[in-house]
């Protein structure tokens, strides 16, 4: 139940970037699709997410110690979706590579951005994890994946226009 009336309207309306956070636990890739990313701090570097307490896989993620985010492209939007699903292989026809600390490396992710957890903090029905950064990589000039208003969002012809130099 929605404790303020129209809290998921108004702020469906802040476009948001898409990241698959990803890990190893057991020999086994793990991870899920988060849109709730964003640079913390400089000095130090660290990023920080946001898992729903619900989720299963942030467990087996918080157990590895160490994870990979992986920002997408605007073509990846069925990997977004099939690395959103609960239930299922999520890394079923997934090609990945081991990134510097070993968690999956997406094929055809813009950047990624290695991290090892430093703390986790109460967030209500989510939890704020505080990642430390350990290495960083450009990818791809491609436009990022979108999120807005509940939708992938087409903007990439937009930044296009703007920024000749990425691809889209």
């Amino acid at each position: 139940m929605e404790s303020v009336p129209g809290f998921k309207s108004v702020l469906g309306r802040f476009a948001t970037g898409v990241a698959v956070i990803t890990a190893c636990h057991d020999g086994a890739p793990v991870g899920f699709t988060c849109q709730s990313f964003s640079a913390l701090s400089l000095d130090p570097p660290a990023v920080c997410f946001c898992p729903a307490r619900s989720s299963t896989s942030w467990p087996r993620l918080r157990a590895a110690g160490r994870f990979c985010v992986n920002i997408l492209a605007h073509d990846q939007q069925e990997l977004c979706r099939q690395l959103a699903r609960s239930g299922t292989d999520k890394f079923a026809g997934v090609q990945w590579t081991p990134s510097a600390n070993g968690a999956p490396r997406l094929e055809g992710a813009v950047a990624t951005i290695d991290c090892e957890l430093d703390r986790e903090l109460d967030g209500g029905d989510h939890t704020i994890v505080i990642a430390r950064v350990t290495a960083l990589s450009e990818h791809s000039d491609a436009a990022p994946l979108l999120y807005y208003r509940a939708a992938f969002a087409q903007l990439h012809t937009q930044i296009a226009q703007l920024h000749p130099q990425l691809r889209v």
